[in-house]
């Protein structure tokens, strides 16, 4: 393959998710401008095992494990060296992690809860609702058993569910609450 085929199949394949993939490592970072960042970082990754990956079809597999990896690695670096973000819940026009049709105090809350779950749950969240993949899809990406991904998802939903809406209770049909 020659470099600017190379080169003119990589950008359509950038342009098409690139938004996508800035969403999710926003969800994942809880940081817009940090989100731009691991995005950037994934695709540098892409670029470079392009040639190997992408006549094959594992293209969309290898840039989702490279921005969890660039996430983790981003978390390891900042554990070493703590910074203090200007704002934690600053507004941001253009939010990538927005949700369409939900409200600004919605997506609000469903990121600050987001950012209250662990590091692991958080991961498992958005690769399986966020970007919709199956869980054994997350288990691999994440490097997990299917076991993994199940229980995390259900701890996550069920500490989302009381961040979210801390006086719902789910009632069964047939039962009586007197």
């Amino acid at each position: 393959m020659r470099r600017s085929e190379r080169d003119a199949e990589f950008t359509a394949f950038v342009e098409a998710r690139r938004q996508r993939l800035v969403g999710a490592a926003y969800l994942l970072c809880g940081d817009p401008h940090r989100a731009e960042d691991l995005t950037q970082q994934a695709l540098m990754r892409l670029y470079r095992a392009w040639p190997r990956v992408g006549t094959r079809g594992g293209e969309d597999a290898y840039v989702r494990r490279a921005l969890v990896s660039v996430k983790i690695d981003d978390w390891r670096w900042r554990a070493r060296r703590p910074e203090t973000p200007v704002s934690e819940h600053a507004e941001h026009a253009g939010d990538p992690g927005a949700t369409d049709g939900a409200s600004a105090e919605d997506q609000d809350a469903l990121r600050t809860a987001l950012l209250q779950l662990t590091e692991s749950q958080r991961k498992v969240v958005v690769l399986r609702y966020w970007l919709d993949l199956s869980v054994e899809e997350t288990a691999a990406d994440l490097h997990v058993s299917t076991g993994t991904v199940k229980s995390q998802c259900a701890r996550a939903l069920a500490r989302l569910r009381v961040l979210l809406a801390p006086d719902f209770v789910p009632t069964v049909p047939g039962e009586r609450h007197d």
